[in-house]
């Protein structure tokens, strides 16, 4: 299956795709910030830079973008891998997928607790909150 898009379309969209400040990750944000919560973001001495960091907590974030980190669940979409190109997308995205899983259990060597949260996840507000509280309150003990 061919691209749908030229070349120097597809280049500009490539171009474009940020590694911070997406609207999943605001999203995040905004929603921890509202709930009371104070992190520090995208610290390198962290691996894999995670994209909230909360110290007094000593928990961390990630935001994933369903397609670029492949989302194993069935039901998004947006998981799924391309159709064309294989030999490319194929092991860059299982490339993705490893560097997150090595990332996650240097931080967990370290003592850190992690969550990811999908990007297709963002967009249920009140589940978005639910799981940032479910996942930092036992601390707050």
């Amino acid at each position: 299956m061919a691209d749908k898009l030229t070349p120097a379309e597809r280049s500009r969209n490539m171009a474009s795709i940020r590694a911070k400040d997406m609207k999943p990750e605001l999203a995040v944000r905004k929603a921890a910030h509202a709930l009371g919560f104070r992190f520090r973001l995208h610290r390198k001495d962290l691996p894999g830079k995670p994209d909230l960091v909360f110290p007094k907590y000593r928990a961390v974030i990630f935001v994933h973008g369903c397609f670029w980190h492949q989302h194993p669940e069935p039901r998004c979409l947006d998981g799924r891998p391309p159709k064309s190109n294989l030999g490319y997308w194929g092991p860059k995205l299982a490339r993705n997928v490893e560097r997150d899983a090595t990332s996650r259990a240097a931080l967990e060597a370290q003592g850190w607790r992690t969550l990811i949260i999908w990007e297709c996840e963002t967009k249920d507000r009140q589940g978005l909150a639910a799981k940032i509280v479910g996942f930092l309150k036992p601390t707050l003990c």
